[in-house]
């Protein structure tokens, strides 16, 4: 259903004078939230889509909040007044008898009395949600305006961070001799020991009161919009908008980030692996909760296990007060926790069930078990996902996972090493689950055509092949189908089975560093408390070494294999139609692999949709939308009545873009770059001898895309032995897109100083000529306005490889599951989509504001087929021109850039 957004007369405010696709997109996505609608906003990059979306949706957030207020206090006002009405009537029902009332056959009276108690209920609630908001507003007025007390608290947080720093270096100088002597383990081992584990039915059992208490306590979530985006940088700018923009003073926001973005606790962040820093924080603040809870006479003497000194509940609920009381992003929010003495990440999430606007990436929202534990809850409120193009690829990524014959290997050799150490020390539901977790790693290595205890490098595969499976099969197959995968898979995330083999893979790795870790430790105690006092003395701040300082040519720590299986084990607990596993065997056992392909990324953002008020998917480029609704929305059981779409044009004048689909080259060759055709000599002369015309005509800079890094390879080598190379850096300077994305910057960065040097000196060279690749690290994410992209080319339809297994499942799984569009299977369909939406984001990097002007040439036959015309951007399409022969076509290239160099 497309929306009229012109049907809502909203006033939005604005920091300027919006242009009117930006009214009538702030008008339709108001529509779509106070309808609770599911919404596909495309709005093109330059114009002002961020802005839009702030300023759109809070608008109806702040009038929701303000029509929620006059609702209660309407409906309290006449709740008093009827129950002061009923309170001057007698009464007669509470004067009768028990037996009276159970005898009675008169429902009125029964009836009287449950409306009188349901009106008091009410009336309760509302009075007590009104004492919650005014608290909350009072409290944060209180932080903007009382600076005094900012300064008390921070006063206060000194004094108490020297103190615990001092008991802290004593202990250690106690502890030091203690260990050795009274416990039989090393020093700081007892933390590598699997606690003894409760699964969550016995837990329920033996604490299912307290957990009902403590969700009593749990703080209300206000009505909220979780804004979400790919990337930090993109949350960050997100953010600096809503703080330029008429709402930045009084909105309550609060940005949400993973522990590597937000830890500052130096130690942790040194891990290095996400998954290591993750595990890390949870066990610190675990040991945190178990000494508060241990009585005094039975705490262990000299207890090794740390904790983390930015966790405090008082200085993190300070911090949470704070953030909200002044829009912040990642990098503020940090500064903030570091002053604070309080942890960022998760004073961040105490912040989340009051703030207005909650911002967080991608996997934080879509992955179900991080949003549960970020303690983030979507019961009727709005979800924003911009950026949203590749939402699809983004969810089975997510619920993807592979892992290979090495990594195999490597983890039942640590696992059954960490077992053999410490058996006599483990409790037996603990020995129970590493025995099904190393029999599970055992039968793995088998699918793969090897054994578990031999060396995967030097094991040679018999048959090599991809081969893919139903998860039941491959189950089935690997010999594990009467193991509980659930059961295993909750344990290892509930008892860290992975971060405990980290830690013992670190300490006894080698024996050399494990003779180093003994002889630093004895003494790290008394040096720390002897510098701590001649820095005291002389004012200086303490500043611990880091690892890669004290110890060179050390390989970055990487996390246990053990976690990367344990992402595979979750994977294979979905339902069997939903995925697929891909055994792959190459060469030998170490290279060959599993992998879990999800092929139903609905099921995953079902809950999403199912939860939320509202949802709006969007982005620059949406089109072809046809995937959105049918993988995403209709396959989650989403009514078509629910789904709304919003298309807008560009700012840009009609003239300043010139989309021109070009048939045929110079020398009437026709241009359809297929897989059979591409390698044509002639093809790629063809290809040649256009640019070098192109080159003649546009200043500045010209982008041309190649489908693939293989075909780009191979075109260069052709036009080098051409000298075709040579006639075009006659014209304009080459660059090449580099395959490493820390060169992006460097080439980018030369590329625009070519340019600018180029048109400044008005010599023989017109400008740069730079050569990139579909879906490579400058098809997505970089701009290349004014003269970094005067045109852009596109060789040949990037389709991806029909020949790959898991695009062949996927076809043939929406074949099986999907209807048929205008008579074409949903297979190829898939087909065509993946490949327009890599055309429509490649040709975006153009036109990035209004006075932007540019050509953008395609070349290939086949983009002149209307079932591949249609799938271009709205604002592209509607210039199109399609010129069956080069003459004409690049006659009107060259008239468009002198009138728009001559006018601009």
């Amino acid at each position: 259903m497309d929306i009229k957004p012109k049907d809502v007369a909203i006033s939005f405010p604005f920091p300027y004078q919006p242009y009117s696709i930006q009214e009538d997109f702030m008008a339709a996505l108001y529509r779509v939230l106070e309808s609770g609608k599911i919404g596909i906003f495309e709005s093109p990059t330059g114009t002002g889509k961020s802005l839009s979306l702030i300023c759109g949706a809070l608008t109806w957030l702040k009038d929701f909040e303000e029509k929620k207020k006059r609702e209660e206090s309407e409906a309290l006002a006449g709740a008093n007044k009827e129950m002061n009405r009923n309170e001057r009537t007698p009464d007669t029902f509470v004067h009768r008898s028990v037996e009276q009332l159970t005898s009675s056959l008169e429902p009125d009276w029964i009836t009287q009395f449950v409306q009188k108690k349901e009106e008091r209920d009410m009336v309760d609630r509302l009075k007590e949600e009104q004492i919650k908001r005014k608290k909350r507003e009072a409290r944060l007025e209180e932080i903007r305006h009382n600076v005094q007390l900012k300064y008390a608290a921070k006063r206060k947080r000194n004094e108490d961070d020297e103190t615990e720093r001092l008991l802290k270096l004593s202990k250690q100088m106690l502890a030091s001799d203690s260990l050795e002597t009274s416990d039989p383990l090393e020093q700081g081992e007892e933390e590598l020991i699997l606690a003894e584990y409760e699964s969550d039915e016995e837990k329920k059992k033996g604490h299912g009161l307290e957990e009902e208490d403590e969700d009593d306590f749990e703080e209300d979530h206000v009505t909220k919009i979780y804004y979400c985006s790919r990337t930090h940088s993109q949350l960050a700018q997100f953010v600096h908008e809503v703080q330029k923009s008429p709402f930045g003073k009084d909105t309550r926001l609060i940005s949400l980030g993973s522990r590597q973005n937000l830890c500052v606790n130096d130690e942790v962040r040194n891990l290095g692996a996400v998954q290591l820093i993750n595990d890390r924080c949870t066990e610190m603040q675990k040991n945190k909760h178990e000494k508060s809870e241990e009585p005094e006479g039975k705490k262990k003497k000299g207890d090794s296990r740390a904790v983390c000194p930015f966790y405090s509940y008082e200085q993190m609920q300070l911090l949470r007060d704070e953030a909200l009381v002044e829009v912040k992003d990642i990098e503020q929010l940090v500064t903030l926790g570091k002053g604070m003495k309080a942890c960022p990440y998760y004073g961040s999430r105490f912040a989340i069930p009051p703030a207005q606007v909650v911002v967080l990436p991608y996997q934080m929202l879509l992955h179900d078990s991080t949003r549960k534990a970020s303690g983030i809850k979507l019961k009727d409120q709005v979800v924003i996902i911009d950026e949203a193009h590749n939402l699809i690829d983004t969810i089975t990524c997510i619920y993807s996972s592979q892992v290979n014959g090495s990594q195999l290997c490597q983890a039942y050799s640590q696992l059954l090493q960490y077992m053999e150490r410490y058996r006599k020390r483990l409790k037996a539901k603990n020995l129970m689950y590493v025995k099904q977790i190393l029999f599970v790693l055992e039968r793995f290595a088998c699918v793969l055509g090897g054994d578990i205890k031999q060396n995967p490098n030097f094991q040679m595969i018999s048959e090599a092949g991809t081969k893919l499976q139903s998860i039941n099969d491959f189950l089935f197959q690997s010999q594990i189908d009467n193991i509980n995968l659930f059961k295993v898979q909750r344990y290892c995330v509930k008892s860290m089975i992975s971060r405990k083999m980290f830690g013992f893979v670190e300490r006894y790795g080698g024996t050399a560093a494990v003779t180093t870790n003994k002889e630093s430790q004895k003494m790290a105690g008394f040096h720390s408390f002897l510098q701590g006092l001649n820095h005291k003395a002389s004012g200086e701040a303490i500043a611990d070494a880091r690892p890669e300082e004290v110890f060179e040519n050390v390989q970055p720590r990487m996390a246990s294999p053990l976690m990367l299986i344990e992402g595979f084990l979750s994977a294979l607990t979905s339902t069997n139609q939903d995925g697929r596993v891909i055994i792959n065997r190459q060469g030998t056992v170490g290279m060959s692999s599993l992998k879990f392909l999800l092929l139903n990324p609905a099921v995953h953002f079902a809950e999403v949709l199912k939860e939320c008020r509202s949802v709006i998917i969007a982005g620059g480029t949406m089109q072809p939308v046809s995937d959105f609704k049918q993988q995403l929305l209709l396959a989650a059981g989403v009514g078509k009545e629910r789904v709304a779409e919003f298309s807008c044009g560009h700012v840009i004048p009609p003239e300043n873009i010139l989309p021109i689909v070009i048939c045929s080259g110079p020398s009437n060759q026709q241009l359809e770059f297929t897989y059979q055709k591409r390698d044509l000599p002639e093809m790629m002369d063809e290809t040649g001898r256009i640019l070098v015309n192109l080159c003649n005509v546009v200043p500045g800079g010209l982008v041309c895309f190649f489908a693939s890094y293989e075909y780009e390879k191979q075109v260069f080598g052709h036009w080098e032995r051409t000298g075709l190379l040579k006639r075009l850096a006659l014209k304009k300077k080459i660059f090449q897109e580099p395959k490493r994305a820390n060169q992006v910057e460097q080439v980018l960065a030369e590329y625009s100083k070519c340019i600018k040097r180029c048109i400044q000196a008005g010599g023989i060279q017109t400008g740069a000529l730079l050569f990139s690749v579909v879906g490579g690290k400058m098809s997505e994410g970089i701009n290349f306005s004014d003269d970094l992209g005067r045109c852009i080319v596109m060789v040949g339809m990037p389709y991806p490889n029909i020949k790959s297994p898991e695009l062949q499942e996927k076809m043939s799984y929406l074949d099986k599951t999907m209807p048929k569009t205008d008579g074409q299977l949903p297979g190829k369909i898939l087909i065509e989509n993946l490949c327009m939406k890599a055309v429509n984001q490649s040709i975006g990097r153009a036109i990035r504001h209004r006075g932007d002007y540019a050509s953008i040439v395609l070349l290939d036959n086949r983009y002149s087929r209307p079932a591949i015309y249609k799938k271009l951007p709205e604002w592209i399409r509607s210039s199109t021109q399609i010129k069956t022969a080069f003459g004409p076509a690049f006659a009107s290239i060259r008239k468009s850039v002198q009138v728009l160099s001559e006018q601009n």
